[in-house]
């Protein structure tokens, strides 16, 4: 078996669940997290730069009879196509599947609901995805989850666990949105009893089930289910304004174009009001699984320590790279632009020549501002919180050398660099997204 994608929430779920049950999986990625660099047959390779050819030469080398299309991204942004990724790889997997001289099984991930109701790009390119599927040739199985619930979270699911265990509430509207879910497991079950199947088998060979539990469930009712989980029911609640879900989501597609993946989105909040609906019973009458009820899929026990810091801390982990962000690029903007003069003086009054004061500052506070754009792109976000780390400290150790009376400052600037520190080890240590 092949999965695609292997590094995302279902995509990792089913690859570690189809070894356990024996089948011998494939797990391919773009990039694998270290912590999921657990098998040799975990490979990560530029998916979406494969062609056909490469494609076929895959499925041949590793004598693939099933393919798991796990592949998606949310919205289009720097590096990521919705249209490449749900669309073109689909055209070149059938290419590939024609070219590779085997009889392959595909196994798709897309979403439910009905194409009417499809208004974003990510709904309109798996749609599209589906339709180049139907009309293909080969076996083939479109399983369109509901709101997925596994034992990680990113993205949505992080999302909502964080709502649970933090005093806040959606917008009554929003809550009321119909979202059935489905555990994680089910999906996992469904791929499996399908791989068992003989590929000529006429009821199985295009297919296309909603998987979700039948019973109607809305988006408050998931996230009461946490929060029973949390022991957090009982608290008393701030419902957010429509405007701060507003500014959260213009601040999610500012941040998307720096590499960020925010939940937060246009295309997730449009989603999110569509709600998550379908028709599970030809799914259960035709595998006759009975799909995990939301209760048990949460867990019929407490959350653990970790899963609570984490929701604590999903939506905090923003709050701290934005304030980090603003706070070196303020501190060197008003250093360089608006009291420079007050910058040189306090090196030129402490007995600096000010030819050397001058350029001394200017450069400081040059650095101060490349810290924070270096924090504001997730890709260069680690080496500038380190950098950030390193720079301050020097700032301590120096002003401790040639300035040791700035310690004794009245409002304490050089006392609440330990406290930014701190702050920037934090955000360090909360960077893993998978």
């Amino acid at each position: 078996m092949l999965v695609l994608g292997a590094s995302g929430l279902i995509g990792r779920y089913l690859t570690d669940d189809l070894r356990r049950r024996g089948f011998a999986t494939i797990g391919l990625a773009r990039a694998f997290s270290a912590s999921q660099r657990m098998s040799p047959l975990d490979i990560e390779l530029p998916i979406m730069a494969l062609d056909p050819s490469a494609l076929a030469g895959l499925i041949r080398a590793h004598e693939i009879d099933v393919v798991v299309n796990g592949l998606g991204v949310l919205q289009d942004g720097p590096g990521s196509s919705t249209d490449a990724v749900h669309r073109d790889i689909v055209a070149r997997l059938l290419a590939a599947f024609a070219a590779c001289g085997r009889n392959v099984r595909f196994v798709h991930i897309s979403i439910p609901g009905a194409a009417e109701e499809d208004h974003t790009a990510f709904a309109t390119t798996k749609r599209e995805a589906e339709r180049l599927i139907a009309a293909s040739e080969f076996p083939y199985a479109i399983l369109r989850p509901g709101f997925v619930i596994a034992p990680t979270a990113y993205g949505g699911s992080a999302m909502v666990r964080a709502l649970a265990a933090l005093p806040l509430d959606l917008p009554a509207k929003d809550a009321a949105t119909p979202f059935q879910p489905v555990a994680v497991a089910d999906i996992a079950v469904t791929v499996a009893w399908l791989a068992t199947r003989p590929i000529d088998d006429e009821t199985t060979r295009a297919v296309s089930w909603d998987l979700m539990q039948p019973q109607p469930v809305t988006l408050g009712d998931v996230i009461g289910g946490f929060r029973r989980s949390f022991g957090t029911v009982q608290w008393p609640r701030i419902a957010l304004p429509l405007t701060v879900l507003k500014l959260g989501v213009v601040a999610g597609d500012l941040s998307s174009w720096l590499g960020w993946r925010p939940p937060i989105r246009t295309t997730a909040i449009a989603e999110l009001r569509r709600g998550v609906r379908g028709d599970p019973q030809p799914w259960i009458a035709a595998t006759g699984l009975t799909p995990t009820p939301l209760a048990d899929a949460i867990g019929g026990h407490g959350a653990s320590i970790q899963d609570k810091w984490f929701a604590r801390l999903f939506l905090v982990k923003a709050l701290i790279i934005t304030s980090l962000v603003l706070f070196w690029i303020a501190s060197g903007s008003i250093a360089l632009f608006v009291s420079f003069p007050a910058t040189t003086a306090i090196l030129t009054t402490r007995g600096w020549p000010e030819g050397f004061a001058i350029p001394f500052a200017a450069i400081t506070s040059m650095m101060d501002i490349s810290v924070g754009v270096l924090i504001a792109f997730r890709r260069t976000a680690v080496f500038g919180l380190i950098a950030g780390i390193v720079v301050s400290l020097g700032y301590m150790a120096g002003c401790a050398l040639l300035t040791p009376d700035l310690w004794l400052e009245p409002l304490g600037a050089l006392v609440k660099t330990g406290p930014a520190i701190v702050l920037m080890l934090v955000a360090l240590l909360t960077m893993d997204n998978r």
